[in-house]
């Protein structure tokens, strides 16, 4: 269990992380979803106590971090953005040498060895260089180099960054099975791999919690309104601008220009369908429509909801 009350951290004058709240429960699979920069990295590296909060508090399974850093260590396996491997050592050195770190040695080294193996999927590479394996390899190998010590909570940033698709299918499954028994907090930008792994998702923006929920609850939250895609030419930035003081029941998410034309993300409520308006308006502003179409909600369309700017306070 890992409870975070009202935590902050500031570098220098900048405050990263804005007073969050979140608990997290044994056998969850939790994704920690935020654009670059949005809080994610810095609130795993205190959970684990690689950095030191300003404000707030953790406790993990009832210890708090600033008091038991060590103890609360031993119960956690992390495997951070940067994954930290010697290149130039074997695999099975590298998790020798990880082992007598953490006081693992002789038989338990080798049950240890025996299981991280099996889990990771690493019986092929064991007596390899490190720098001879793939990337997904060794990215297994990072969580195995994590869970040696057989942690009760793992905490991964960004465990697919970099991979191809059947590498990441690979890391999708490995994390899934270890979810079986294990609390793991995963960090992610990339939404669809999130949505496919975990069975919670926290979404953060600019240092804030700005979303907790399943994937079911996050969607039904958002079920209210309707998402319009619309593509216009011939259109001048004032009257896209006033679009949503002529139409007040539209909300205009984002504005983007690809090849001369304007791509209009719009939302409405589900019981007021603004879209008669919407046409009338642009024969009236001379755009020209090449697309008018409305979609789904989905884990993207609520992200971008949810961190597009000024959505949070600085």
């Amino acid at each position: 269990m890992i409870k975070v009350e009202n935590l902050s951290k500031f570098y220098g004058d900048v405050e990263a992380v804005k007073s969050i709240n979140f608990e997290l429960n044994d056998g969850e699979i939790v994704g920690f979803l935020g654009a670059n920069g949005a809080g994610k990295s810095t609130t795993l590296k205190v959970i684990t106590g690689y950095l030191t909060p300003m404000a707030g508090s953790i406790y993990v399974n009832d210890l708090d971090i600033q008091q038991n850093t060590l103890e609360i260590q031993k119960q956690i396996g992390y495997l951070p953005e940067l994954n930290p491997l010697y290149a130039e050592m074997r695999v099975y050195d590298l998790l020798e040498f990880t082992g007598k770190i953490r006081d693992i040695t002789g038989k338990a080294f080798k049950n240890a060895l025996a299981r991280v193996v099996e889990q990771c999927g690493l019986t092929g590479v064991v007596h390899r260089l490190v720098s001879e394996c793939s990337k997904g390899y060794k990215q297994r190998i990072g969580l195995a180099c994590a869970m040696i010590h057989d942690p009760k909570i793992l905490i991964l940033d960004e465990p697919v960054t970099g991979l191809d698709p059947n590498q990441i299918v690979e890391i999708r499954n490995l994390i899934k099975n270890l979810g079986t028994e294990k609390l793991v907090l995963m960090s992610s930008h990339i939404l669809q791999e999130i949505q496919a792994t975990v069975n919670r998702i926290i979404i953060i923006h600019k240092g804030k919690i700005v979303a907790d929920g399943t994937n079911e609850e996050l969607m039904s939250g958002f079920m209210g309104n309707t998402k319009l895609t619309m593509e216009i030419n011939n259109a001048e930035d004032d009257s896209i601008k006033a679009l949503t003081e002529k139409i007040p029941a539209l909300s205009l998410i984002e504005t983007t220009k690809q090849n001369g034309s304007y791509i209009l993300q719009l939302e409405y409520p589900k019981d007021k369908d603004p879209r008669e308006e919407l046409f009338n308006y642009a024969i009236d502003s001379k755009w020209i429509v090449t697309e008018m179409s409305p979609h789904s909600v989905n884990l993207e369309s609520i992200f971008r909801t949810l961190t597009m700017e000024g959505s949070a306070d600085a």
